[in-house]
């Protein structure tokens, strides 16, 4: 048996491409968010933590988006489609950016989420106060280093059209999401050319269809 633990919007819906992507059978069960917009507390009836994905197989739990994917490349990709050979220059790349979408893009996502959320949750009283500060953390610290970040994306990508090389790897997977959700909120002008094509290409693997008809994922660009 094999199951997914699946938070509808989320980070999940790396693990179901990259399980349509290996051609395996697994099964959703979909939590729903809160009106705060945080996973259910049923979740920790999983995984101590309470975040999705977690992967349930063979009788053991796996969490992290990043370690969930590296399992899975590591025993079912045998014929090496999904990961450059190690020890080369692409096989450097796409141990970078496999650690990179967690360690360095999603928490400055985050960011931008919480500072640009903060103002609307406050109470009414404080609001202004709220914006104040939250406008000011954008426009000091977060959008300078998000433009950074978007910038060297697309450099990456107008190398050779993927992080890893000229090939389709894991490590897209990976770096779909924060490139989606930029995409959605911290691009006011739009992808550049490399970035835009780069989501066109992604959007049009059949893999990636089925797993967001599967998962109703909203970052889709449908």
């Amino acid at each position: 048996m094999r199951r997914v633990h699946y938070l509808e919007d989320s980070r999940a819906h790396r693990i179901l491409w990259l399980l349509e992507e290996l051609g395996l059978d697994y099964e959703i069960k979909t939590y729903k968010r809160g009106p705060d917009m945080r996973a259910p507390r049923e979740l920790k009836n999983i995984h101590p933590l309470g975040k999705s994905p977690v992967l349930e197989e063979d009788s053991a739990v796996y969490a992290e988006s990043g370690a969930i994917t590296g399992y899975l490349v590591d025993r079912y990709d045998t014929s090496g489609a999904f990961k450059p050979e190690p020890g080369t220059e692409n096989g450097e790349r796409y141990r970078y950016w496999m650690h990179y979408a967690e360690g360095s893009a999603m928490p400055l996502l985050l960011q931008k989420l919480l500072f640009t959320m903060l103002p609307k949750r406050a109470p009414a009283l404080i609001r202004p106060v709220a914006r104040k500060i939250s406008d000011t953390a954008l426009d000091k610290m977060v959008d300078p280093q998000l433009a950074d970040h978007l910038a060297f994306w697309e450099s990456e990508l107008a190398r050779d059209g993927f992080f890893a090389g000229p090939e389709f790897t894991a490590a897209d997977i990976m770096m779909s999401f924060p490139v989606e959700a930029a995409a959605d909120r911290a691009m006011a002008n739009g992808p550049g050319p490399a970035t835009a094509a780069y989501l066109k290409a992604i959007r049009a693997r059949p893999a990636y269809q089925k797993a967001v008809e599967k998962g109703a994922y909203r970052y889709s660009g449908s």
